[in-house]
């Protein structure tokens, strides 16, 4: 399946990355961009094994790691799955639109 990166993906993504850069260094990026890539490549492989939010059934919720969660779309008929943002799951829930 093709991944198409949503912009308020790609502005969370960099936003956690920074974060962990300026934290906790390097080392921790790394590991969390690798937590992404082998999520992603999960999900291409079974993009229906995360549950569907409850706000929204068609967007669905998988997981980094226990601080963050990634939102992203599954488009059957295109056969494309749309990553729509990294949340960093210690946030406050309400400001959550999924």
């Amino acid at each position: 399946m093709k991944i198409n990166w949503m912009p308020r993906a790609v502005e969370s993504f960099f936003k956690i990355g920074d974060f962990l850069e300026e934290t906790f260094g390097e080392k921790q990026t790394d590991k969390f961009i690798e937590q992404v890539r082998i999520t992603i490549e999960r999900i291409e492989k079974q993009p229906y094994m995360y549950r569907s939010t409850k706000k929204n059934k068609l967007v669905r919720k998988g997981f980094v790691n226990k601080n963050v969660s990634m939102f992203y779309l599954v488009k059957k008929q295109k056969n494309e799955i749309d990553l729509i943002e990294f949340w960093d799951n210690r946030q406050d829930p309400k400001k959550l639109n999924h």
